[in-house]
């Protein structure tokens, strides 16, 4: 990947990727506070803006469209983002992103005290907490009754002991799926079923933000984990456009690409 387009696009990775550590550093930790928020601001401008000529120069690219074989066509935008590999270092920065929030979250689930691997004593606490309902509780009201109904059953049936250990090593291991590229549309489908579950349950923290990458993860699961390891592991699934024949289960025309020389 050595046209414009991969310059722009690693060059817009490396401003996010600049910006995103500034932000968890915190501009209050740093020695010059207003310093780094101007650089960060200068940083998501200069990402915009490279953004902004990525988009234009795929517009008027009309080979990323050769092979198209549907009657209704898609935007070129779309076409790059999902689908084309040259998009894949913005995904890493994605991955990364989301990555090291479940990691993060799930590692301190892991060694926490009570640990949730051998206790369920923290999610009880959570699962009592939203169910409770009333002026003066710290915790929102649970929307829909069913969901409500469904995490008394747990309560009340003792889930919370083996439950605890499904959450905890699931964050984990989503977090090193999406961080290492591996099988990164299913890493965040369940990712995405985790911040579900916690919104539904009422709480929203970082939930929402997740949420809403998890779902571009998951359009862009072909081309997300190119940088990782599914680009080993999807062309051994057959996944069409990367390497292996297509079966009839997945339909569509297949593109070739070249195969990774292990350079």
């Amino acid at each position: 990947m050595t046209d414009r387009i991969s310059t722009f696009v690693w060059g817009l990775a490396a401003a996010l990727l600049v910006a995103f550590l500034i932000f968890t550093l915190g501009v209050d930790k740093l020695s010059s506070g207003i310093g780094a928020f101007f650089l960060m601001c200068l940083l998501l401008l200069a990402a915009f803006v490279a953004f902004a000529l990525v988009l234009g120069q795929v517009r008027g690219d009309e080979s990323l469209h050769a092979d198209r074989t549907v009657s209704i066509g898609e935007p070129g935008p779309a076409h790059f983002l999902f689908h084309d590999l040259r998009s894949s270092p913005l995904w890493l920065v994605a991955r990364l992103y989301v990555g090291f929030a479940w990691l993060e979250a799930g590692w301190e689930k892991i060694s926490g005290n009570p640990s949730w691997l051998s206790s369920g004593q923290g999610l009880n606490g959570f699962w009592v907490s939203a169910l409770k309902t009333g002026a003066g509780t710290s915790h929102p009201a649970i929307t829909y009754g069913w969901y409500r109904n469904f995490i008394q059953f747990m309560v009340d049936n003792h889930w919370a002991a083996w439950f605890a250990k499904a959450i905890c090593l699931g964050e984990a291991a989503v977090g090193l799926g999406l961080i290492f590229g591996i099988l990164t549309g299913w890493a965040a489908f369940f990712g995405l079923l985790m911040n579900m579950s916690f919104m539904l349950a009422g709480s929203a923290s970082t939930n929402p933000v997740l949420f809403s990458l998890s779902i571009l993860l998951i359009l862009a699961w072909r081309v997300a984990g190119y940088l990782g390891g599914d680009r080993y592991i999807l062309p051994v699934l057959g996944v069409p456009g990367l390497g292996r024949p297509a079966s009839r289960s997945w339909g569509g025309a297949v593109q070739e690409v070249p195969q990774p020389s292990g350079d």
